[in-house]
């Protein structure tokens, strides 16, 4: 039998594990709506090495700021394009929480993407 100190313990520890959110800016959305404020590459962590693409974005209905990585080869956002975010963390990217959908709104699909197209925009070719 638990004591009253263990129980109430135990209900801490539940209770912060339901407030710590991953994505808080979706407000527990699957998407939002943004525009993008700037288009620019960052480095990743130490046993990586390139420049990811990322957009610093203003969300439409908070106008919170986030930064958002834009996956694929290549892109076409440019600053004030509409674009719409989802949450999914890069791992490599310190403070990236977010990605940006390919081929909705200002931002196009991959070009010649034969696998995998769903997560990159790509229509199918016939």
């Amino acid at each position: 039998m638990p004591t009253i100190n263990q129980l109430s313990l135990l209900n801490k520890q539940k209770n912060q594990k339901k407030r710590l959110q991953k994505t808080p800016a979706l407000q527990k959305t699957p998407q939002k709506k943004a525009t993008c404020l700037r288009v620019f590459k960052m480095n990743p962590r130490k046993p990586n090495s390139a420049e990811r693409k990322v957009a610093r974005l203003q969300i439409y209905a908070t106008g919170r700021l986030v930064t958002a990585f834009i996956p694929g080869e290549g892109h076409n956002l440019q600053k004030y394009g509409e674009v719409l975010i989802r949450g999914g963390r890069t791992k490599d990217l310190p403070g990236i929480k977010y990605k940006v959908i390919r081929g909705k709104f200002d931002i196009d699909g991959v070009e010649k993407r034969k696998n995998g197209r769903s997560k990159y925009g790509t229509k199918k070719v016939k």
